[in-house]
């Protein structure tokens, strides 16, 4: 199940460093650590959380503790162009930046990554043959 929040008023920059921490983690989980996170973006993405979990419990009939966040994916929004006064008559641009957020969800179950195949150790590496030493030279 997925949920979308268009045009969120704060730096794609600043959100990713949250989502971070959430990608991958159950619902549960990411909304504790969510509520503990002190930054602005923390509320704003468990906000998405919480709407991607009630469309999944309403719409696929699934429950919140088998959930999983399987990506967050945090793009730009649109950019609100500001400009500052500066000296000598000149301006300096703002860029005021947007984030669109969006959360999809997946069972614990569905979503298993595939297990690698192993590798087999390295041979050990064959001992080094002795050159032959060579006379010192001789040091005026």
């Amino acid at each position: 199940m997925k949920a979308i929040a268009k045009n969120i008023r704060i730096s794609p920059k600043k959100a990713n460093l949250v989502a971070y921490l959430v990608r991958n983690k159950k619902v549960t989980d990411a909304l504790d650590i969510l509520k503990f996170t002190n930054k602005k973006a923390a509320p704003l993405i468990a906000k998405v959380i919480e709407s991607a979990a009630a469309n999944a419990e309403n719409n696929l009939k699934q429950k919140r503790d088998s959930l999983v966040i399987k990506e967050v994916v945090i793009n730009d929004g649109t950019t609100f162009k500001r400009h500052v006064p500066a000296s000598r008559g000149r301006v300096h641009p703002i860029r005021k930046r947007n984030s669109h957020i969006t959360v999809a969800l997946a069972t614990a179950t569905e979503e298993k990554p595939a297990e690698r195949p192993t590798k087999k150790p390295a041979e050990p590496a064959k001992p080094a043959e002795e050159k032959p030493s060579t006379p010192p030279t001789k040091q005026n």
